[in-house]
């Protein structure tokens, strides 16, 4: 399906891996000139350098999410090198220390809320004002399964992709007659290294797979389609929603 995105500007926060990696592959296959910001320079220009060699249109950006100004920086960037911004997702995030509510470390929450909450938000906020400049865009945020259940000993992490999901929800309201569409989209179990790593730390991956009811982790491609539909027009009347790719994970 043409999903009509043919250039298009879009940033694409933690672009160099995993889920982030698959979206920057499909907006480049769709035409879209992909801005890749991430914290892993040599992560984000590998992906770059994979789209251009393959005929597409790719950037590589450093950015810090967590801080302010590195995001204002970015955004101003994206501005004045591709004449403004149409599309954005919101992907990078880190998953942060397991252990239990009652002695979570507050450097380690304030880390992951800066990150995951703190992040999106920012990037949010001057993606809107980039985007009523040109009086229309769309933004996906990526939030987590975690956006709406929640699992033991990620209290941090939980909180941040449950907050995701609220600030989405807030500012899709605010600005849904401006032009401007912000969906949120919760990944399940993903085959990513974030997931990975969680799944290493929890000593757990032959029991969550189990638990899969499709019997299998999901692919980051299979997020990147859903992602790049709601940035689309085809999406025109889709804002303010959370759409889950888990496989019926949370139908349990």
């Amino acid at each position: 399906m043409e999903l009509g995105l043919r250039d298009k500007v879009a940033v694409v926060t933690g672009g160099g891996s995993g889920i982030g990696a698959a979206i920057c592959h499909q907006l480049a296959r769709e035409g879209v000139h992909v801005v890749i910001a991430d914290i892993d320079m040599e992560a984000a220009a590998r992906i770059a350098e994979e789209i251009n060699l393959a005929g597409g249109k790719a950037l590589p950006v450093y950015v810090d999410v967590g801080n302010a100004e590195d995001v204002e920086r970015l955004m101003a960037y994206v501005t004045a090198q591709c004449g403004g911004l149409d599309l954005a997702v919101n992907n990078a995030g880190i998953h942060g220390m397991r252990n239990p509510t009652g002695t979570y470390p507050i450097e380690e929450w304030q880390r992951v809320i800066r990150v995951n909450l703190d992040g999106v938000f920012y990037c949010v906020k001057h993606q809107i004002n980039a985007m009523l400049e040109r009086g229309s865009g769309s933004i996906v945020n990526i939030s987590s399964i975690l956006g709406t259940v929640a699992l033991p000993l990620t209290s941090a992490y939980t909180a941040a992709k449950h907050g995701v999901v609220g600030l989405t929800k807030a500012a899709a309201i605010e600005y849904a007659r401006s032009g401007i569409r912000i969906n949120v989209v919760g990944p399940g179990w993903i085959d990513t290294p974030l997931v990975t790593d969680i799944q290493k730390a929890a000593s757990s991956s032959r029991r969550m797979d189990a638990l899969q009811p499709m019997g299998r982790r999901g692919k980051p491609e299979e997020v990147a389609a859903l992602v790049c539909f709601l940035l689309s027009e085809q999406a025109s009347f889709i804002t303010g929603s959370y759409h889950a790719v888990d496989g019926a994970y949370t139908s349990h």
